[in-house]
């Protein structure tokens, strides 16, 4: 088995490491800087992860991060966010609601599937009509 590489670190990642695991807003940010600062102090990986309360998993992750992208890719988390179908007909869903409000959501479901051709169940009707009303 190949035996892993350290991890080195500049000082100017330790005083980041050291500063942001408190002080960033995001907490899982902190708790990547935390991770890492106790490698950066000695300890093992595993302990690391104990302390921090993640997984050896997650600790794992974290270092790739941080070997890929420094103490800036612990700062980047890249979600993504699924998109409805109705997201391409918002502004012309937003007018005609606007214009004539639906007086059911079986009505609203309705007009939506007449107007883009998507058909969706009560459930999701009402969910786009709140965030068109606020």
């Amino acid at each position: 088995m190949p035996r892993p590489t350290t991890l080195t670190f500049t000082p100017a990642d330790l005083e980041a490491l050291g500063a942001e695991r408190y002080a960033h807003p995001d907490p899982r940010v902190q708790q990547r800087m935390e991770v890492l600062w106790l490698i950066s102090q000695g300890e093992t990986q595993a302990r690391s992860g104990h302390l921090a309360g993640v997984s050896k998993a997650t600790v794992a992750r974290y270092v790739a991060i941080f070997r890929r992208h420094g103490v800036a890719g612990l700062k980047v988390f890249q979600w993504v966010k699924p998109v409805g179908a109705l997201e391409a007909h918002r502004v012309t869903l937003e007018a005609e609601f606007r214009e004539r409000p639906p007086h059911t959501v079986a009505e609203a479901a309705e007009r939506i599937a007449t107007l883009t051709g998507v058909r969706r169940k009560d459930t999701q009707v009402r969910v786009l009509l709140k965030t068109v009303s606020a």
